[in-house]
């Protein structure tokens, strides 16, 4: 899932200009971040077995696993921006995995609430959904998401061409801004807003340098 489409810096180094890139390129970079992108997971799944996440350790796991989906949302944001301004052109064949584990994540968070608020029982999940706004958000960026999944391989992309496929996957944006609104209904509830204050300063940050950086290319092709 690349959930967002390449954007180009004019004068991009090519992927083997400096040592950063080659080192991204080695062959044993994909799968160390493939096992980097598990510890969270891991990590949870060892707490909950050796008993060790708290007096709840289903609200723990249900936090955490909302908590971590909506990390690697902003890391997947935050790959173009470090590609183009720091010319690490390699970042580009990360962006599919790094996706996919944020659609993991989301994944893991709903069947916490699943099992852990609901016990799997599907007919009160379905009349739940709709009650409760924040629930109603994220799983709306829940579906979203699975389409962008669901369309995130080369076959995909082939069948839909690639300006469609990329008018697609800008609905990582929804997803991303769903996923900050959910986290905010479910702490309005405690009126603890701190977090939710750094992830949405992360994210206008991200987004922002999106708009900067069409508009100055804009600029750069009108004056040629």
């Amino acid at each position: 899932m690349a959930l967002a489409p390449p954007l180009r810096a004019p004068g991009s180094r090519p992927a083997g200009g400096n040592a950063l890139n080659r080192l991204l390129l080695h062959p044993a970079a994909k799968p160390l971040l493939f096992v980097l992108c598990l510890l969270p997971f891991a990590w949870l799944l060892y707490g909950a077995v050796a008993d060790q996440l708290g007096a709840n350790p289903a609200e723990h796991l249900l936090r955490a696993t909302g908590d971590w989906a909506l990390r690697f949302l902003c890391i997947v944001l935050a790959v173009t921006p470090l590609r183009v301004m720091a010319h690490l052109t390699a970042l580009a064949r990360w962006r599919r995995m790094l996706g996919l584990f944020a659609y993991f994540y989301v994944v893991v968070h709903l069947l916490c609430y699943a099992w852990f608020d609901m016990g799997f029982d599907l007919p009160a999940i379905v009349a739940d959904i709709p009650k409760r706004p924040f629930i109603l958000v994220g799983f709306a960026a829940f579906v979203l998401l699975t389409l962008l999944a669901a369309t995130s391989f080369n076959r995909a992309i082939k069948a839909l061409g690639g300006k469609r496929w990329q008018r697609l996957h800008q609905l990582v944006y929804v997803c991303i801004g769903l996923g900050l609104l959910h986290f905010f209904w479910i702490r309005a509830g405690k009126n603890n807003f701190g977090e939710v204050g750094i992830y949405a300063v992360v994210i206008a940050l991200l987004l922002g340098w999106r708009v900067w950086h069409a508009v100055a290319a804009r600029r750069r092709s009108a004056t040629r």
